[in-house]
């Protein structure tokens, strides 16, 4: 089994996907550095708090972030941000700071998307590949939104 396949049934597998989840709500999220957050939403139907843990594709500003939907707009976490913009972020030792979430336009994805394969080659090409066997489908855009901390 290539290592693309493994992560691509990981990122299918939702205790895998979720642990992380635990790490922050426990004080430790510092343990997964800088580059990933958990972001606490409003579920759109139940109104139920959720978490999801995800990978931090740049960040524009100290109070900015962006993220990406790997999963496309069909990720619960995506679709609940949209219906319920705000949200809580934590970041490091961080615990969760209010923010709120704004969808990139097509422009801005484009834009994001070309420096983050710039800046990271190697990451991109792997993730890439993780996604789109994960997904089955190529990934040609993906849908980000930018979490704007509001402390």
């Amino acid at each position: 089994m290539r290592l693309v396949d493994i992560g691509a049934k990981a990122l299918r597998t939702r205790g895998f996907v979720r642990a992380p989840i635990y790490l922050y709500r426990t004080g430790l999220g510092f343990l997964l550095g800088h580059r990933m957050l958990m972001l606490q939403h409003i579920g759109r139907k139940s109104g139920a708090r959720r978490y999801v843990v995800l990978e931090v594709v740049e960040q524009p500003s100290p109070l900015s972030y962006v993220v990406a939907s790997g999963f496309g707009t069909q990720a619960q976490w995506y679709r609940n941000v949209l219906a319920h913009p705000r949200v809580g972020v934590s970041v490091g030792f961080g615990m969760s700071t209010p923010a709120r979430a704004v969808p990139l336009t097509d422009d801005e994805v484009a834009a994001t998307l070309q420096r983050y394969q710039r800046d990271r080659p190697r990451t991109w090409s792997a993730l890439m590949s993780t996604i789109e066997s994960a997904t089955g489908r190529p990934v040609t855009t993906l849908p980000m939104v930018r979490l704007e901390l509001q402390p």
